[in-house]
Parts: structure tokens; sequence; C-alpha cells
């Protein structure tokens, strides 16, 4: 029996799919309100093909609980936050898991870290909390590290189909675990080194958060010269070795927002083009901020209620506003003292901020300046909607001829 801990975007995904693929599972939060849903029928958040995947891993026997399980095998996947001002993991709550199953587990089982951690944190916490409770590594404990590599928006797809890592200490234990995910996953699955499944991992977020950087650094010089910047992009990607991404508001989430910043904590010196990319990523939302003013200005817009935002998610079409950088401009805003915002997202359905609606035909009245934060779908099939008003298109999808659709 796999006994998963953390039960959040990742772990119950990764929990349903097991059980549905005919390993025996038991789920584990210690959020009693999220395990009480899950044992009502319900999932608790929004994903294509999650409620068919949810209701297959019921009919398969998946079971729920606060209590961690006694068991030969556990998957952890709980979140992994960063220190703010040291840029360095916070593997508080992976301790605090393993120390958990430390009490419980039988001798000779296999702990899968699945988190995603920066390089060295295993040796540096994860082993120290083990030994600390009496094991010794390799012979009463196995230590495997299994990072994710999903999206949310294309998790149920992702976990079918993309390629996988494992670290192990010893590869026969790696292997054993790669039977687990093997059982589902039609991607490649490689057994390596735990460090360097640590590395992998974050390295893979870094890359696509200095990419965007570049997008966006491009996008600010282009504004700055008043060049078009998505012309310039489709152009340069023309070129057969060139694949230049667009520019947007900002990066969210708990991955590309996060991981990159441990390599940061962890490599000061060494980290540069990391860091400056991250700090340009980090001051996008303050940038799309000085640009809703500027276009208040050149339009006699002197009072902000006059402005809305569309989209609070991280990303399009999922219910996940985790870092998302219109929180983190309308934070910026209220550091200023500001009014806030109207804010509109059809994904978010609870109050997150102030100022929020939650009907798409109401949002737009008494607006006249309206700021495409996210690109949902919904926004993308119902531009007429928009018609009339004063448009800040930050992902480059409104596309009405004769109005007046400014850029970031």
């Amino acid at each position: 029996m796999v006994n998963v801990i953390g039960l959040g975007y990742i772990g119950l995904p990764t929990a349903l799919m097991m059980a549905s693929h005919g390993i025996e599972v038991i789920g584990t939060d210690y959020n009693k309100e999220l395990v009480a849903t899950l044992n009502a029928g319900k999932t608790t958040f929004k994903e294509d093909g999650l409620d068919e995947l949810f209701q297959n891993a019921l009919n398969a026997g998946i079971k729920f609980t606060t209590e961690y399980q006694e068991t030969d095998t556990y998957i952890v996947s709980v979140p992994t936050p960063y220190d703010k001002f040291s840029k360095k993991v916070d593997a508080c709550y992976v301790v605090a898991a393993v120390k958990e199953v430390m009490k419980v587990c039988l001798k000779g089982a296999t702990v899968v870290i699945e988190s995603t951690v920066s390089p060295g944190t295993i040796d540096r916490f994860v082993r120290p909390a083990i030994e600390e409770a009496g094991f010794k590594i390799g012979e009463d404990i196995n230590l495997v590290h299994a990072p994710e590599r999903i999206i949310p928006g294309n998790m149920v797809y992702e976990l079918y189909h993309n390629n996988r890592t494992i670290g192990a200490d010893d590869k026969a234990i790696g292997e054993k675990v790669k039977e687990y995910y093997a059982s589902f996953c039609l991607g490649e699955i490689v057994v390596t080194s735990i460090r360097t499944a640590e590395m992998t991992k974050v390295v893979e977020n870094t890359f696509r958060a200095v990419n965007i950087a570049f997008a966006n650094e491009l996008a600010r010089i282009c504004r700055h010269d008043n060049m078009d910047v998505y012309e310039i992009i489709k152009i340069c990607n023309m070129h057969p070795r060139v694949n230049i991404l667009q520019p947007g508001p900002g990066v969210g989430g708990h991955c590309i927002s996060v991981d990159p910043w441990f390599l940061v904590g962890d490599y000061p010196r060494l980290a540069k083009v990391i860091d400056e990319s991250m700090k340009t990523n980090d001051a996008q939302p303050e940038y799309v901020l000085n640009r809703i003013y500027e276009i208040m200005e050149a339009n006699g817009i002197a009072d902000n209620r006059k402005v809305g935002l569309y989209g609070l998610t991280y990303k399009e079409n999922v219910d996940d506003c985790r870092e998302s950088p219109t929180l983190q401009m309308l934070e910026s805003q209220e550091r200023h003292l500001a009014r806030p915002l109207k804010v509109y997202d059809p994904f978010i359905t609870c109050d997150v901020v102030k100022n929020q609606f939650h009907n798409f035909d109401e949002f737009p009245n008494d607006v006249d300046l309206v700021v495409v934060m996210v690109k949902h779908a919904q926004i993308i099939e119902n531009q007429e909607k928009l018609r009339g008003k004063i448009i800040l298109d930050c992902c480059n999808v409104i596309h009405m001829e004769g109005e007046k659709i400014y850029h970031i």
C-alpha cells in the first residue's frame, strides 16, 4: 500500500492516478476540511479530467484520512516555499511530514520525496530527520526523490505522458519505485542519483523563468522606443534556431516563480543571470501598474474606480491564483495606499480580494479601462463585450478593429 502525504495540486492527482491503475492508495492530509470534502465525493480544485479520474480512484477503493498509515511506501508531496529574504528553500513541511512518517513506518520502508527541493536539501534536512528518529538509511529506510513535472490546466494528460526522473541512493530501489509510476506513466522514466533529480527539476523551471524574463525585458525595450514587440518576436521566431516566448504581466504559480530562487539562495555568487531574470519577472506586475497609470493619464481617466482587472489566476483556465501577477500587482497598489481596482475572474468563485466581481456581464459596467491579465478562454471567446472600452491587453489576445487597445 502507498500512503500519499499531502493532497494538494500535486499529491491528489498522483494519488488518484496510482489508485486508478491498480495500486492500493491511502491519501493523508492534515487539513480536516479538505479530507472531509474528498470523503464526501468531491474534488477540491478544478482540472480537466480530474473528476473522472477521481471517480475511477473511488471505484478502485482509494481512501482519504488525516492519519499517517503503517505501510512500506510513502510519497511525500507537500509545499516547499522559499524564504523571501535569504531566497533559500524552506523545507519545514517536508521535514515535518518525514518525521511523522518515521513514527509509523515499517522497517525497510521507502520514502519518496515528490516535493520540489533545491539540490542538497534532502542531504541537509531529510536525512538528518530520518537518522534522528533512529533509522539507518539504506537498511531501515530507503530514500528516493521523484519530482513531479506537471502543470495546472493539463495535469491529467501530463501525468500520463510526461517523462519523469527518479533519484535514489540504491538503483534497485529506484527501479522498484519506477514500477509504481510506470503503472500509468507512458513517458520515459530515468533513474539517477538523488542530487541529480533535485537539480534537474529546479533547472527545468529556471530555464523557463530566464526565457520569460528575456521576453519581458524585450517588451520594455520595445516600449521605450515605440516598437512592436509582438511583430519583432514573430519575425525572430521564423529563424529555425530562435524561439522567443511571449511577454506577459508577470510570473506566478508555485514553480517558475519560486524554484529558481533556490539556486540564487544556494549559489548567490554564481547564479547572476538567474538572479537578474527573477528580479525582472518579479518587477513585471509593477511595470504593468505603471502602464495602467500611463494609459489613464493619456485618456483623461482620473478615478481608478474606472479601471477593471480581468483575471486573478496565475495562468489561463485554472482556478489556482497562488503568486499570481494580479495579486502581486494589487499588493503593490495597496502599499501605495491606493483604492483597490475592480477584479473579475471566471474561475475564482469565492472572494479572494477586495472589490471582486463574480458576474462577467456586470464587471465592465462603469469601467472605462479593462486590463486583461489572464488569457482565459472566456475573454478570448467574448471579447466583443469589451467593445467601447479602452483595453490594456497584457496577453496579446484581444483583436478588435477600431478599438483603442494598448499593450505592455
